[in-house]
């Protein structure tokens, strides 16, 4: 996403160098009316850019009105085996895995091997109690709440259509679209995950403008104003607005806040460390959980979420996400259609053709998938090694060269780490 940069960025700096204690639901910088202060509202645009993502990114709460998930009872243990990393081979150079970190923008990384952690580390005025930005990522925790309400019954079934749970999506482009096809963001809806600004903005952009800066509607209310472009099922299309809907959906279901939900089902039975919170598209009671793109957490809670994976869903001691629904999630299809010809030589990116399951990546042909979210986020499980990798950037320019040439370089290192010999 690339944003026009202005004086205000430096808002955003200052922002973030104020760490709270504990996640606010209204920061006390959004007016009593609800609306966004313009000072505000410009570091809300800017919060991509680099280098100031640097310090946005694990500065959500000072930015955004938020949704807290807290924690509960015994912190479930990950217990230390620390060792020396092996050294990164990185386009005809040897490097340490210190400089490999330098390297790929990161900000913390953490490697797991049968539950026990390798290695942890932190950047960039960050420690164990800070909490960073996982956006795509949450698109994983909103697949595995769905799986946690299907084994509650709270959904029937995942060939049921969203329109069962939120009417007001009858006669658009969702109407008639299962829970399953969202999940595999096969809906069909006419939408193009591209952010163009300008006098004519696209509408994700004009989504980002409106329900995730000035929070002036909800991100899901773009969803019933939409047509239809391919037969549901048909075709891959990778969108945030679908995991929207499915936030919607759980929330009818269910019938509480996604927070809410979370905390009671996923995060207090994992023996969390720290409290996680949701940024949120408006103010308690308004705005809802932006569940494709807002979950921020501690490395080491991320790191337990990849190890609930990896466990078929145990985790500390408890069945959190039934097992047949991590075995569904993580069956991947193929995200390009049958027939469709190879990308150009120019494009670098390894998910272009990949596979995808219930909003999760397959990357290799080892078994390996990962949650992924913008600019380096990773929560990656290798099965077949019983490694979990967790890897919190601030990659410049989703799709410029230094962000493609950071993202070849970050999977180049875990295929090390998966295939190294302790």
């Amino acid at each position: 996403m690339t944003l026009l940069r202005t004086t205000s960025v430096a808002l955003a700096l200052a922002l973030a160098l104020a760490q709270p204690a504990v996640a606010q639901t209204a920061p006390s910088h959004v007016l009593s009316d609800g609306t966004v202060p313009p000072a505000l509202l410009e570091a809300r645009k800017h919060m991509l850019e680099a280098p100031e993502n640097m310090l946005t990114f694990h500065s959500m709460d000072q930015l955004f009105q938020t949704r807290p998930v807290p924690r509960a009872g015994p912190i479930a243990p990950l217990p230390h085996n620390d060792a020396a990393l092996p050294r990164a081979a990185i386009g005809g150079q040897t490097l340490t895995e210190d400089q490999w970190e330098d390297r790929t923008y990161t900000s913390a990384f953490l490697v797991m091997r049968d539950g026990k952690i390798l290695h942890e580390s932190y950047r960039n005025n960050t420690d164990a109690g800070t909490h960073f930005i996982s956006f795509s990522m949450a698109k994983t925790f909103t697949s595995m709440l769905v799986g946690i309400a299907i084994g509650q019954g709270a959904i029937h079934s995942i060939d049921d259509r969203a329109v069962q749970y939120v009417p007001e999506l009858k006669g658009s482009g969702y109407d008639g679209v299962t829970i399953r096809q969202l999940l595999q963001m096969r809906s069909g809806v006419d939408y193009e995950e591209r952010y163009d600004f300008g006098a004519n903005p696209s509408t994700a952009a004009k989504i980002f403008l409106n329900a995730i800066a000035a929070n002036t509607e909800r991100f899901a209310d773009m969803a019933p104003r939409l047509g239809r472009k391919w037969q549901p099922g048909s075709h891959f299309n990778y969108s945030t607005l679908d995991t929207s809907v499915l936030g919607w959906v759980l929330e009818r279901a269910t019938k509480q806040p996604l927070a809410e939900f979370m905390t009671r089902y996923m995060w207090q039975p994992m023996g969390m460390e720290s409290y996680g919170f949701w940024m949120a598209d408006g103010a308690p009671g308004v705005g809802r959980e932006l569940n494709g793109m807002g979950y921020n957490a501690t490395l080491r809670d991320f790191a337990r979420f990849g190890a609930m994976l990896l466990g078929n869903g145990q985790f500390n001691g408890r069945q959190v996400v039934p097992a047949d629904w991590i075995a569904q999630a993580t069956a991947m299809t193929p995200n390009a259609d049958a027939g469709t010809p190879p990308p150009p030589a120019n494009v670098t990116n390894p998910f272009a053709r990949s596979g995808y399951g219930f909003q999760i990546w397959k990357l290799d042909a080892t078994g390996a998938y990962t949650a992924l979210g913008l600019q380096g986020q990773f929560i990656y499980v290798h099965p077949a090694t019983r490694t979990v990798i967790v890897k919190l950037s601030f990659f410049p320019e989703e799709g410029s060269a230094q962000g493609n040439a950071a993202m070849e370089d970050t999977l180049a290192y875990f295929k090390t780490l998966t295939t190294w010999k302790q």
